[in-house]
This record gives structure tokens, sequence and C-alpha cells, in this order.
């Protein structure tokens, strides 16, 4: 009869043990909090119009744990031009970080360039050099700003200034583009759309929107607006509020 060997078994050595022991008390100490937030940008004209423009799907995105920062071109102080400019610039930065702090925003920041001269400004104070650094710095994976057809000069002003600055700084990221005054759409409509379902963060936009008290009557135009846009949009798209957004790059 042929006999079966049987392996035996080794026990492992102490050293082996202590390997091993070193090997999990490594992965045990990996802090996963460290992986790094993704980034969105918004670039805009003035104090309100990334809220309502985008403020449904930035607080989206910082409930989801994203870093959201937001850049304005001015102070928007042309809107009260009966008031010393220091009385409205405070006004106007005191609710945007309002705004900023209801969509739970990582930063807001203010260029503080002349309204009707963005073009102008833009190069002779060196900012767009500091648009390339904050870009750069920043790398962010998307980035919103405003459409190319809107009737504001100042909303188209920001888009070109933004479409150069990412070209020449080869950013990667996608850039996005949303509406303030153009309600029907216009010219280059049918490029890719980004749609986000803001049902949850709908009241946040409007709350944010609302905070800018000193907008009396673009608050007349624009909460209407805002939520006839945000239905219509929800309608075509299967949800109750939505906001949409065309590529540009």
């Amino acid at each position: 009869m042929t006999k079966v060997k049987q392996k035996v078994k080794k026990k492992p050595s102490k050293s082996e043990k202590s390997k091993k022991k070193v090997v999990k008390t490594k992965l045990e100490n990996v802090n996963i909090s460290e992986t790094k937030k993704e980034i969105i940008l918004c670039f805009c004209a003035h104090n309100d119009d990334q809220v309502i423009g985008a403020g449904g799907t930035l607080a989206k995105y910082t409930a989801e744990g994203k870093e959201v920062y937001t850049y304005i071109f001015s102070y928007g102080e042309s809107s009260h031009p009966h008031l010393h400019r220091e009385v409205i610039v405070k006004t106007r930065v005191a609710e945007s970080q309002a705004a900023d702090k209801i969509i739970s925003g990582s930063g807001i920041f203010h260029l503080g360039l002349k309204e009707g001269s963005f073009i102008k400004e833009i190069e002779e104070r060196g900012f767009k050099e500091r648009i390339k650094k904050i870009i750069s710095e920043k790398k962010p994976t998307k980035i919103f700003t405003h459409s190319q057809d809107d009737p504001h000069p100042d909303h188209r002003a920001v888009n070109k200034i933004i479409r150069e600055v990412t070209a020449q700084v080869r950013c990667k990221c996608d850039l996005f583009s949303f509406d303030i005054w153009n309600f029907w759409l216009a010219k280059g409509r049918r490029r890719p759309m980004l749609v986000v379902d803001i049902t949850t963060t709908f009241d946040q936009k409007i709350r944010a929107i609302k905070a800018h008290k000193s907008q009396k009557m673009a608050l007349i135009t624009m909460i209407p607006a805002t939520y006839a846009r945000s239905i219509i949009n929800g309608l075509n798209h299967h949800y109750r509020y939505a906001e949409v957004f065309y590529k540009i790059n």
C-alpha cells in the first residue's frame, strides 16, 4: 500500500509574526481623511450672480464635501450711485459673505474691478495673472462662469476673460456657463449640458439670493424668475427643481 505523505504546516517564526503585525499597524495608521477634496471654482461679475446662476448646485457640491470658492470681479457699488462707495461696498461684501455661508462655501473673494471696465482693468492691474495663479494652485475639477450671450456686458466680459485664462493655463477642468438675464436659450446652446437636481438645495439657493437685501429691485424680478427657471428645468429633466449649465471647453 502506498503511503500518502501529509504536508506538515510549519508554525510561523517569531520574525514572521512580527512582520505581519507591522503591516497591520501601517494599514491602521493610514488617514483616509487626508485624501484631497474636489475643488469647484466660480467666477462672476457681481455679488449675487453666483447664487442666482448656480446657487443650488454649489450648495449641493458643498453638501457632498467638495470645496467651493467664489471670485467676484466687482463690488457691485454702481447699484447705489447715491451712496458713498465705502458704504455700499461694505454692505455688498457683507451680503455676499452671508450668502456664501448659507451655501456652505469655502470662501468668497472680490477683485474690486470697476463695473463696465473689466476687460481694460484686468490687463492694466495685472489681474489676469492673478486668476491664472488661482486656477493653477486650486486645480479645480469644474469652473462655473457667465454665458457668452448674456445681455449684461459685464457678464459677457467675465466669460471672455475666463475662457482666455483657462486656455492659456491649459486647464484640464470642465468649464461650464450659467444664465442670469438671458431667460431664453440663445446661440450655441446645442453644446453638452450639465443638469443638476437641486430639489434638496433649492431652499438654500433662495435664501442665499434673499441675503442680498440691498438689491430690492433686482429681487422683485429675480425671485420669480428663479422659481420659473428652476421649475421649467426640473420638468424638462424629471426633477422638481434643476439647474442647467452648458459646457464651454
